[in-house]
């Protein structure tokens, strides 16, 4: 048996799939005997405009043992609560998908149902209303979440802006002290075995590295995924037509919001991230809709404060290799795929790959069982990630620009059609295990882009129309002094900067406690 454990891990490419990769292993295979190698060249670099992330990142985290409040400083990190979309259901409008939930579920129907009777009545506020990460974050306030579930404290998350380079370079020093060696150099070549699997790689050195099992973080290049092994890729550019984007950092000026901005424009949409020392600022855009200058200059006239860098231009196709896990190689971020940073999942997609990869680590034998659950799961998460995105551009009335036009009317994956059409008539939102958005992200994006149901669950017609206002009036009240006890996000950040204690403990959850 000891000769089929594996013994040499060698990772290729560095930045943040590659360090957060690279640690994950130190990390969990720490008692065991094998030799970790990260390969990356300083002259290649990395794609590095990551910045919002997912509350998973916070579990993730915890788990390695790192310290909130380091982690924090190191990567001048903020907090988030959720994502602030403007313009994408219509001109001027704006909702805030969050990190947390909408009222309370009562006698075993969610909250949303409550909600859209008062609404046919023409009664009630915004569903915003009933959301405290919602109101707290447009007072730009915030505060940790509680344990306790009686608490309306325990009904959400919270997530971070970071500086990804630095959260690399701070998961680089965390893995060489666990013993991971850095490799600086060029992958010139990649030697096969007669069964394909992979020997070994070539540096430019002349430096040749071997290894058992290898790990493609190798960015869109592929070079091991598909330069290699020909893996092939799933283009899901009709659904997500957006294939470029530009981004430049400016100083910070303004508010330190605790939310990401979404800014849809003529043919993408912008984004808005607040660091402790720095604004990131893009503009995600389809080149057959708008041209590069046209996309820059969009950019830098809506940028606040003074430019710190030159813009830099992005060019990606939506979508996912084939088998992210093909023979003695499993690709890891870019590598195995692109999905759009509009809802902040690039680097939960890279944290869900590293978990699944420990559960199911191999031997020598690579048994194929293992590798094609790995493959369904990473597919599942992919897949479902891709449809909520779609829903974005999708549910849209939006009819000012051809881009729009064509996001409206395009044919959309048969199971969010069936999705849209079940919450269309019945309000109902499909359930699953597994994937990342669950009812409350759905009901978000639905009713924030003016997805209305006819109709709702019959099952709350047990409540009067006195009892049902008396109840939606102390929801909201509820959430109106919780809100008021928050002190400012900037005043949080300052007030928690260096302290350890009284951070609560994660969750592998997008909303917090109850879910």
């Amino acid at each position: 048996m000891q000769e089929e454990q594996i013994k040499q891990i060698v990772i290729i490419g560095g930045g943040t799939s590659g360090w957060m990769t690279a640690a994950a292993l130190a990390h969990f295979l720490k008692n065991k005997s094998y030799a970790i190698t990260l390969i990356e060249s300083e002259a290649i670099g990395t794609v590095g405009v990551g910045e919002a992330t997912l509350p998973h990142l916070r579990f993730f985290n915890q788990t390695l043992g790192i310290d909130e409040a380091e982690f924090m400083a190191a990567t001048n990190a903020t907090y988030k609560m959720g994502i602030e979309f403007s313009n994408w259901g219509k001109m001027g409008d704006a909702y805030i998908h969050p990190f947390g939930e909408y009222g309370r579920e009562i006698n075993g129907v969610a909250f949303h149902h409550y909600w859209l009777r008062q609404h046919f009545q023409g009664l009630g506020k915004s569903i915003d209303y009933y959301s405290l990460p919602v109101v707290a974050a447009a007072q730009q306030k915030f505060m940790f979440p509680m344990s306790d579930e009686r608490s309306v404290f325990s009904t959400y998350s919270y997530a971070f802006h970071i500086d990804a380079g630095m959260y690399a370079s701070y998961l680089r020093k965390y893995s060489e002290n666990l013993g991971v060696v850095r490799e600086e150099g060029k992958v010139v070549a990649v030697n096969q075995r007669d069964n394909g699997e992979i020997s070994s790689v070539q540096l430019e050195t002349g430096a040749v590295i071997g290894g058992d099992f290898f790990i493609d973080c190798s960015g869109f290049r592929g070079v091991l995924i598909e330069q290699t092994l020909k893996t092939g890729y799933e283009n899901w550019s009709h659904w997500l037509p957006c294939n470029r984007a530009v981004a430049a950092p400016s100083e910070l000026d303004g508010a330190l919001l605790p939310y990401t901005k979404a800014i849809a424009q003529v043919a993408g949409w912008r984004w808005r991230i607040p660091l402790r020392h720095r604004t990131g600022n893009g503009h995600v855009y389809c080149s057959e809709f708008i041209t590069d200058q046209d996309a820059c200059d969009t950019l830098m006239s809506n940028i606040d404060g003074k430019l710190i860098a030159d813009p830099k231009f992005l060019q990606f196709t939506t979508g996912k290799r084939k088998k992210a896990w093909n023979k003695n190689c499993v690709a890891i971020g870019l590598s195995g795929g692109f999905l759009e940073p509009l809802e902040s999942t690039s680097i939960y997609l890279i944290q869900i790959a590293i978990m699944k990869l420990i559960e199911f680590f191999p031997d020598k034998k690579f048994d194929l069982a293992g590798v094609d659950e790995f493959n369904r799961l990473m597919d599942m998460e992919y897949l479902r990630v891709r449809d909520f995105l779609i829903l974005h551009y999708h549910a849209t009335q939006r009819n000012d620009a051809p881009f729009w036009d064509y996001c409206r009317n395009m044919s959309i994956p048969d199971e969010l059609a069936h999705k849209m059409a079940l919450f269309r008539e019945r309000g109902h939102v499909v359930e699953y295990q597994g994937g990342l958005f669950l009812e409350p992200s759905w009901v978000a994006v639905y009713l924030g882009q003016g997805v209305v149901p006819s109709a709702y669950d019959p099952r709350v017609n047990w409540m009067t129309n006195s009892q049902l206002e008396k109840t939606m009036l102390e929801i909201e009240a509820l959430i109106d002094r919780a809100a008021m006890q928050m002190p400012a996000h900037h005043v949080f950040l300052e007030q928690h900067q260096a302290k350890t204690n009284g951070r609560p403990r994660a969750l592998m959850s997008l909303y917090g406690g109850r879910q």
